[in-house]
């Protein structure tokens, strides 16, 4: 098993490789928690569930509502600090 540590360091000399990294408790710059944010605001708020299979069903219909719509994945993912710098 190899460091991680060490196996970036490497890929970076190698590929000239840029790290940004986020800042500590900063969950609006990391992508996943906006799609995360948007499937609980758009499907999964104010709602009473019935029991865990009704929590498992609604979260897979958000997510599979939120996956035939890959633009709005795009847009949320997508904050001006993630474009600075692409062309």
């Amino acid at each position: 098993m190899a460091d991680p540590a060490k196996a970036m360091t490497r890929a970076r000399s190698r590929n000239n490789l840029t790290l940004m990294l986020l800042p500590p408790r900063s969950p609006e710059l990391n992508p996943q928690e906006n799609i995360w944010r948007s499937l609980r605001q758009r499907f999964l708020s104010n709602r009473i569930f019935d029991n865990y299979d009704a929590i498992l069903e609604a979260f897979c219909d958000a997510w599979n509502r939120l996956i035939d719509d890959p633009q709005r994945i795009t847009s949320i993912g997508s904050g001006q600090w993630i474009l600075t710098g692409q062309t």
